[in-house]
Parts: structure tokens; sequence; C-alpha cells
């Protein structure tokens, strides 16, 4: 089953690794009994659900599945054109269909559906030797702007601000967007973009001046301190179906929700 509409120029450019992950898991899955439900999309929903959880999700929702982490639009892409069963995004849903609608316009969005799983905090990591421990949200989004340039500005030691995020429409970058941002990408020398959150936090331990925003699991791995502002930033992990789920499906994401529930 595939539903394609026209790349765009840059489109095709952008989402050159979907043909590449296509040859990789294969021809179009079927949802025959027999075979593994095949899930691709967020690597984020797969380290924080998948990983610790999958032999339990297996017994508890009585499917195999194949799991295929390779970021959140590229799994979607794969759940509508047929590739995968469901997908894994690690931000709204609707954040993710406005983010592929730039590069693929008249893809039929409307039949997607998301089933929360896990809401988990996004923290906002600063270097072990920044001294600002609170912010308000409004001066955490002026530092992504610009508009707040110095950590002297809010009390702390004369530095400029590196506002380190990760590129590619990841899903801590496209809710840090939608929450303080209006959806808007950020621009500016100030910014450092990375390819992942684990380059994130490594440029956030070497860079004095760095404020970057994370999955709290891994900021506290690494032992970064954090900003506190007065109410969180909050990452919704979700499983995606085209259309209604089937009782197969439906097991899978209860089981996800419990089993989510009793060990995050």
């Amino acid at each position: 089953m595939t539903h394609c509409g026209k790349w765009t120029a840059r489109g095709a450019g952008k989402f050159a690794i979907v043909a590449t992950l296509a040859i990789a898991v294969g021809v179009t899955v079927t949802q025959a009994a027999a075979e593994p439900l095949v899930i691709q999309g967020s690597t984020t929903f797969h380290r924080r659900v998948i990983e610790p959880t999958k032999g339990a999700l297996e017994s508890e929702s009585k499917q195999e599945l194949a799991i295929f982490p390779n970021k959140s639009l590229p799994g979607l892409i794969a759940l509508i054109e047929g590739r995968a069963h469901m997908s894994m995004i690690s931000s709204s849903l609707g954040s993710e269909i406005d983010a592929l609608k730039k590069a693929m316009p008249g893809m039929p969005y409307e039949r997607l559906q998301a089933h929360p799983v896990l809401n988990t905090r996004i923290a906002v990591a600063v270097h072990g030797s920044n001294t600002v421990r609170t912010a308000s949200l409004n001066q955490v989004r002026k530092m992504i702007i610009g508009q707040v340039s110095n950590w002297s500005e809010l009390g702390g030691d004369n530095r400029p601000v590196r506002v380190v995020m990760v590129a590619g429409g990841g899903g801590v970058t496209m809710v840090v967007e939608a929450e303080l941002l209006n959806g808007k990408v950020p621009e500016g020398q100030h910014l450092i973009w990375v390819k992942s959150p684990v380059q994130l936090v490594q440029v956030v331990e070497q860079e004095p001046g760095a404020i970057g925003f994370a999955q709290l699991a891994l900021v506290k791995q690494r032992g970064l301190p954090e900003i506190q502002t007065e109410s969180p930033i909050e990452q919704t992990l979700s499983l995606v179906t085209y259309g209604d789920p089937t009782p197969a499906m439906r097991a899978v994401i209860d089981a996800a929700r419990r089993i989510a529930g009793l060990v995050m």
C-alpha cells in the first residue's frame, strides 16, 4: 500500500535517507497474524520505551515485534507507505505532520492516529561551571532567539550564551520549537547544531557558555546541572497507526502504556 504525494526538490534531498531505509527494511509489510508487527520511528521512543521493555512488551501483548529506530519522520513515511504497521514519534503528531507537509505535500496525513504512551520531561542542561540554576521560560526563549546573549543578564558569569540543539527535526527540538518559538526554527551565530542528543550533551559538557535541551534521563546520566523553569517542558512519546489500530496493534499499545507506567 503506497500513498505517495509529489516530492519537492528540497524534500527529495532532505529525505534521501528514507529511500535507504526502505531498502533496508524491505518490501511492503502485511498484517498477517503469523508475521511480526513492524514498528519504525523515533530513536528516543525506542531508547526510553522499547529497549528496556521489549521482552515484557512482546510477552504481555502476545505479539512479535520487529523494531527499526530511524527517527520520527522516516517512521511516519514508512507507516503511510505501508512499510510499517506502526510508527514511534517523540513529539506531537501535529508537529510531525507540519514538518512532513513542507517536504511531502499531498500525502494522506488525516488518517494518522497518535496513541500516547509516555510523557517525559525535557531537561534544560548547562555546563558544570555555570552558576545559573533558575530561569523563566520566557528567558529561556530569549536565549534561544538571541535576545539574551550573555549569562550575566541572568546573574551568571560574563560569558556568551551558546544554544545547542539537535538538527534534522528531532523530537526534543520539535517540542522546544513548538512550545517556546511557535513552531519557528531559530537562527543565529549563537546556535550550535549537532546531529544527535548524545552529541548535544557532549558539547554542553565542553562549552562553558552552553545551554542545551535533552531527555532528562540522558542529562542525569552525564551528571549535567539543569536550569529549573516555572513549569516543565514535556515530551510525549506515542505510537502512531494508519487508521484505527487492529486488535494486535491495540494489544501492543495497551501493553506499552501499562509497562511504561510501571518502569519509567
